[in-house]
């Protein structure tokens, strides 16, 4: 029994457990709407009273009626209350299109609205507050928030509240003052995938700062102040790809030798982070340089072990005791009589107020004094025991018309806002501590004290007063003016609706074309008269809006899931595709999957659509691959129609002429039991393609698609499985991070970044600091190596270091062949042959007796487009020369070791190498 109470809204989940509960009485609330699906776990309800609630029936209660209706409950027939056309009437009589919501009348729905800051704009759940001054998290922002862009203001630490917002993927807070970092900074953030804290203060990084960011793949702290980084610090960052670790002062002695040894297993630092030191390290590259070059050669220098630790180089002077501080580096315990940062100042002989009488003490330097005075009465003797009158002539002090005289000695009583000796120091009221202005309002430090400008909605001296907007409202027909923080709202009488309530009641209660047409999922509705159309969101189609059909993919592993496919395994599958011409060295996917041992995949590959059907059966494997010949990575849209029928697979690429493939075996047609993978497929899928290598690579299509038909049916996009990281719409501006840049969406070849001046890369990540700047290649071209070295490439007719040199028409190596190698000049011009390994001779023409040279280095091998060698090199024999009697030089002993390979696709497996120690002549296999 909740009778005679002022419950107000009843949500899906406020009866959750109460399986129970026969009856249930809502009688006498303030109910004006309920959240669809509130009384789903209420089942054994019988009995339901909702008498005497002033039910708003718009559209958030459409679902009651139909509920009321379906359901053999005792209600007693609550009856509607609003709007004015349905008063008194019982929901259950309600006509479903007569639930509707008038524009400007959105209040009556349990669902809370979407909160953004006022000092921040809010897209979805990214919010940007970049630029905006700020000290502290602005609050409002919504807990599902997912990008957060704090860049560009005057943080001192991370947020602490930070860690509360569970859901977070990026978060920007480049270009402020964080001065140091803890271990629990970045707590509780484990989806989080960017994190960038470039050009702040840093200068020392804690050993577990990162722990628990197991997604991040993005970590930027350039431009800080960094020497050293703990072993172990990155552990538990298994998903980092990208580290910018430049522009930092690195210490390259043996303690950072870990580091270089990471960076360089997987190239996640792109060869920028350079050392600062020790001297003979200075310059040299974090990637390339060899770790034995990491060398510690005596005690670590001060001001590098005081970054993590600032008290070792003793800061506080005059016995002051020193402690860290996680804004300040470090802070400083005073002794008695001196006072500042590092207890260098003392205090004066008025330290303890010497004077008596009411008197006030003035310390005074100096023994001639100076100034003009003015009339000034008080107690003068040593402690101010005696009284005495002075004249004080005309004042000059800056800021005041006080003087204070003290034995022949004379200083400035300085008003409220100026201190120093001669008042010429405004006290910094604007500091944290002292600052006075409200709501997050600016304040300026002015001669007649502080001044606050106000944020938009509030005034008085403190911006302590909501200023009320209602003043001057424009509310029509009598409503009332509802005053909100810098705007206001109308409620509006019986009848009356609109913006300001300037629309007045319909005389017909016969729904407009608009509402007839019921546009769904934001769609904004245009009235033509007769009929109405619906303007649908960016990624939604179909005459109400109702479908998702464009989705943006923009993570690695995203994917869509379709399940229970019509007419299969004949079907015809239509989309379209927009690939970003952004890096032709990706390999995308657009996989189709049928069980574990048939499967069929769409793979885009460089600039072309390949097609791929494999079949495997207990002792045979078919595969049958079709490349187009089409360009699809242009950034323009293109049609791919793919058609199945039993064995056959017929591809066309925007209406071309169709490629088809068959596969002639038996019982190996796809028979529609598995789902359908469109743009990627999940990690964890064991199928036997992939096992057996048919699958290149599982990273996830990069762009958008469109318009997806199967058996001429448009797919919703809402209906499937859709993994985050697939965006509804074709924007790819919503996830392309240009760290220094703008990104432009409409470019001919796709988002691209245009970066702002000195930064360059398809990320406006990379500082310009071209080597070929004033280069010294006389005839060719500049050809950057690194960030700081060269080479020339010649022109037709010219050689040497610079291309400076002509070269002589005459080349001996033209008259001289050399058959199994090359040819080379010698010291006095002369042609000479150098032969490959196994031949001699003079044109190499003669194989050598059977041998073996002995190889040293890493072992390759191929696993599909991917090329993987060992971790460390392999030594073995390698077999040429010619052998007697008809014979072949191989390998006659071998051995077999394993060893651990590493792949261009960032994969890595363990197998063993058949390798040879020792060649020799036998027969022929």
């Amino acid at each position: 029994m909740l009778r005679n109470n002022r419950i107000s809204c009843i949500h899906n989940d406020s009866f959750t457990g109460l399986k129970n509960v026969r009856l249930l009485s809502l009688y006498d609330n303030q109910i004006t709407t309920i959240t669809p699906g509130a009384f789903d776990t209420l089942q054994s309800l019988s009995t339901l009273n909702l008498l005497a609630n002033p039910f708003n029936c718009n559209c958030h209660l459409s679902w009651l009626g139909d509920w009321l209706r379906k359901r053999k409950i005792v209600t007693g027939n609550p009856r509607c209350q609003k709007p004015d056309f349905l008063k008194e009437i019982p929901l259950q009589d309600v006509a479903h299109l007569d639930f509707r919501c008038e524009e400007g009348q959105e209040e009556a729905s349990c669902i809370p609205r979407p909160q953004c800051p006022a000092e921040c704009t809010c897209l979805d759940t990214v919010v940007r507050c970049s630029n905006k001054h700020l000290r502290s998290l602005p609050k409002g922002i919504p807990k599902n928030v997912t990008e957060l862009y704090l860049d560009g203001n005057q943080f001192t630490v991370v947020p602490p509240v930070l860690s509360s917002f569970r859901f977070l993927q990026l978060v920007d807070l480049s270009n402020n003052k964080i001065g140091s970092l803890t271990n629990s900074s970045f707590n509780n953030m484990s989806q989080l995938t960017t994190l960038i804290l470039s050009y702040n203060s840093l200068q020392c990084i804690p050993q577990a700062t990162f722990e628990g960011l197991r997604s991040l793949r993005l970590l930027s702290l350039h431009g800080n102040d960094i020497s050293a980084f703990p072993e172990g610090v990155f552990s538990d960052v298994a998903s980092l790809s990208h580290l910018a670790i430049g522009a930092n002062p690195l210490y390259c002695d043996c303690n950072l030798r870990w580091l270089s040894d990471w960076v360089k297993t997987g190239y996640k630092e792109p060869g920028i982070a350079r050392c600062a030191g020790p001297p003979d390290m200075e310059g040299k590259l974090l990637l390339t340089t060899p770790g034995k070059k990491f060398e510690c050669q005596g005690p670590k220098e001060v001001s590098v072990e005081a970054k993590c630790n600032p008290c070792l180089s003793n800061p506080c002077q005059n016995q002051g005791t020193c402690q860290n501080d996680p804004v300040e580096f470090y802070r400083c315990t005073c002794p008695y009589g001196f006072k500042g940062k590092d207890c260098e100042t003392p205090l004066n002989a008025c330290f303890n107020n010497p004077c008596q009488n009411g008197g006030t003490c003035q310390f005074v330097e100096g023994e001639n004094a100076s100034f003009a005075y003015s009339w000034w009465r008080f107690i003068l003797g040593p402690m101010c025991g005696s009284v005495s009158a002075y004249m004080c002539h005309t004042h000059t002090h800056k800021k005041s018309n006080i003087c204070f005289l003290y034995i022949n000695k004379e200083t400035c009583i300085w008003p409220t806002y100026f201190s120093g000796e001669f008042c010429e120091e405004l006290v910094d009221f604007c500091s944290p501590e002292l600052n006075p202005c409200q709501h997050n309002s600016k304040c300026v430090i002015t001669p007649d004290g502080p001044k606050c400008e106000c944020t938009p909605g509030f005034v008085g001296d403190n911006c302590s007063v909501n200023y009320d907007d209602c003043r001057d409202h424009r509310c029509q027909n009598s409503a009332r003016c509802l005053d909100e923080l810098n705007a206001y709202s109308c409620v509006c009488t019986d009848g009356f609706s609109g913006q300001l309530c300037d629309i007045p009641p319909r005389v017909s209660a016969l729904p407009t074309p608009c509402e007839l047409a019921d546009c769904q999922n934001g769609a904004n509705c245009v009235d033509l008269g007769s009929r109405a159309v619906c303007q649908c969101l960016a990624g939604f189609g179909g005459l109400k809006c109702e479908k998702l059909v464009s989705v943006n993919f923009v993570d690695r592993d995203s994917y869509l899931q379709f399940t229970d496919l019509k007419n299969w395994p004949s079907a015809n599958i239509t989309l379209q595709v927009r690939k970003p011409n952004l890096n032709f060295s990706e390999i995308n996917q657009l996989c189709l999957y049928e069980s574990d041992c048939t499967h069929i995949s769409a793979n885009l590959r460089w600039a072309s659509l390949s097609l791929l059907l494999s079949s495997l059966s207990a002792s045979l494997l078919l595969s049958l691959s079709l490349h187009s010949a089409e360009t699809i990575n242009d950034g323009q849209f293109h049609t791919v129609e793919l058609v199945t029928l039993d064995q056959m697979v017929n591809l066309s690429i925007d209406g071309g002429a169709p490629m088809t493939m068959d596969n002639f075996g038996k019982h190996y047609a796809l028979n529609g039991q598995a789902p359908l993978y469109v743009g990627g497929m999940p990690v964890g899928v064991n199928s036997a393609a992939f096992q057996l290598w048919q699958i290149q690579n599982s990273t996830s299509f990069h762009g958008c698609i469109r318009n997806l038909y199967i058996n001429n049916e448009l797919q919703d996009f809402t209906k499937t499985q859709m993994k985050p990281g697939v965006l509804p719409g074709c924007e790819p501006c919503r996830k392309i991070l240009c760290l220094h840049g703008i990104c432009q969406p409409n470019a001919a070849a796709g988002p691209v970044c245009h970066c702002e001046a000195g930064w360059a890369g398809p990320s406006c990540d990379q500082p310009i600091n071209s080597p070929c700047q004033g280069h010294k290649c006389v005839h060719g071209a500049c050809i950057p190596l690194d960030r700081l070295s060269y080479r020339c490439e010649c022109k037709e007719g010219y050689k040497g270091a610079l291309c400076n040199q002509q070269e002589e028409l005459y080349n001996p190596c033209k008259r001289l062949q050399c058959k199994h190698g090359r040819c080379q000049i010698s010291d006095l011009g002369e042609a000479y042959c150098e032969c490959d390994s196994g031949y001699a001779g003079d044109h190499c023409d003669k194989e050598t007796e059977c041998h073996g040279e002995p190889v040293r280095d890493y072992y390759q091998v191929q696993r599909g487009y991917a090329i993987c060698q060992t971790t460390r090199m392999v030594s073995w024999m390698d077999c040429s020369g010619s052998c007697e009697n008809r014979g072949c030089c191989m390998g006659l002993r071998m051995k077999r070791r394993k060893y651990t390979f590493e792949c261009s696709d960032g994969s890595s497996f363990v197998e063993e190498v058949e390798k040879t120690i020792k060649c020799g002549c036998a027969r022929c296999m």
